[in-house]
């Protein structure tokens, strides 16, 4: 995250809590807490120590915990002071968890797949999905795991919506909780849908995207770890990554980091299974990233030399965001290095046409969260077949709207209002995202 933002937001965040102490948060609550480093060494060993560091500046970093973690922050030479509740108000009368939905109205794995059901069964002129792979929880055998699913929209002719990369029309993607715990993701994803296929033929951007182009949505590429965020009922569970419990790892430290994980460029993260970015035992392992991967593969053509200095050329189609939160920015390749990508002007003012729409910052890595970032998924798209790709941070650092737990009625009141424009610039982009 952009150092002023962070830094402006202490101030900000500290009218919105109670105090500092460590003493006036109950044991077993999670907190954001600001911790103080004073070299990017100090960020790495939280990392490596196994915190849940979730951004950074030059700085400090901000760290999910409860009052145990921070005293053995304290323990370890830091210094963390309280920044932002993790749980935000729940609307009276949205209390009760079913299986349906949970934490005000946040949509389960079970209610995002019933409802690329119901789209595909009320639109079958415009909708078609795919199992594209399965969970690692199903890969085990196991009765609690899922299929990932995919849905493409399009108002169908011939040949549309064919797993082929030779395609008449452009495609947009849209990738959504990657990271089981970023729950507006999967909402905007599932408002996306509803958007084109309840607008066609009444509202004219959804009917000219659907009459030209195939959107393709993947709502929850991380099934396994939504249900365990989802199970957490109106305290969810911080599960970032997926399922797998193979590591020795207990609690919400088990799995992979699925945004870690993909194979090109992999290998730059963490080696540690129970850290937060911990990347896999080797590229691709996960049974969601495989099933990404393919995907993309067969949607997208190759589009792109392989050396890291090829630009994809201008003639290149499709677009593809990776929703996840937090810190209202644009991530443009690349993610696992400073060096600018050999498309990087172009990849700039696509996302400042996006950015007119939600406001958020466009940059790389470097100049928005502040830190390199291996094995993701964006990095393949653009890297490996020269699709214009970014990664969107939905929501602010802090406040009701704030994390990764915003309240509900942030998605009606800023998330969707804010990213509808941007999504429809991308999808119409998919001609010719390399052009003016």
């Amino acid at each position: 995250m952009r150092p002023r933002t962070l830094l402006t937001a202490v101030v900000v965040a500290a009218a919105l809590v109670v105090p500092t102490t460590a003493s006036a948060a109950p044991d077993s609550v999670p907190y954001v807490w600001r911790v103080p480093v004073t070299s990017a060494a100090q960020m790495h060993q939280l990392d490596r120590d196994g915190y849940d560091v979730t951004e950074r500046d030059a700085d400090a970093v901000l760290v999910v915990g409860d009052a145990a973690e921070a005293q053995r922050l304290r323990r370890a030479g830091f210094h963390p002071t309280r920044f932002d509740t993790v749980y935000k108000p729940i609307a009276p009368g949205k209390e009760d968890v079913g299986t349906a939905s949970f934490y005000g109205g946040y949509k389960t794995a079970a209610e995002q797949e019933a409802h690329l059901n119901a789209v595909v069964a009320a639109h079958p002129d415009l909708a078609t999905q795919f199992d594209i792979g399965d969970s690692w929880r199903k890969t085990r055998g196991l009765a609690t795991g899922h299929d990932i699913k995919a849905i493409c929209l399009t108002k169908k002719q011939a040949g549309d919506c064919a797993r082929t990369p030779n395609s008449t029309k452009p495609r947009f993607s849209i990738i959504a909780q990657i990271h089981a715990r970023e729950l507006s993701t999967g909402e905007l994803a599932y408002r996306w849908i509803d958007y084109l296929v309840d607008g066609y033929g009444t509202d004219a951007d959804a009917t000219s995207i659907l009459d030209t182009t195939e959107v393709w949505v993947v709502p929850v590429a991380n099934p396994d770890g939504v249900d365990l965020v989802a199970a957490g009922g109106n305290s969810p569970r911080l599960q970032r990554k997926n399922a797998n419990n193979s590591r020795g790892c207990s609690g919400t430290s088990i799995g992979v980091d699925l945004n870690r994980n993909s194979s090109f460029k992999w290998g730059g993260d963490s080696n540690s299974p129970c850290t937060e970015t911990y990347q896999g035992t080797a590229a691709k392992s996960e049974p969601e990233t495989q099933a990404l991967e393919s995907l993309f593969s067969s949607i997208y053509p190759d589009q792109r030399g392989t050396s890291d200095t090829a630009p994809a050329p201008v003639t290149a189609r499709g677009t593809m965001i990776t929703l996840h939160s937090y810190g209202n920015d644009i991530i443009i390749p690349w993610g696992w290095s400073p060096v600018k990508a050999p498309n990087d002007a172009q990849m700039r003012a696509f996302g400042k046409k996006m950015a007119a729409f939600n406001g958020y910052l466009v940059g790389t890595n470097e100049e928005t969260v502040g830190y390199d970032t291996s094995g993701t998924t964006d990095d393949f798209t653009y890297g490996v077949l020269g699709v214009a790709s970014v990664t969107f941070e939905v929501g602010a650092s802090s406040g009701t709207c704030g994390g990764f737990f915003p309240a509900y009625s942030c998605v009606s009141s800023t998330f969707w209002p804010k990213n509808k424009g941007a999504f429809v610039v991308a999808a119409k982009a998919a001609a010719a995202p390399y052009q003016s």
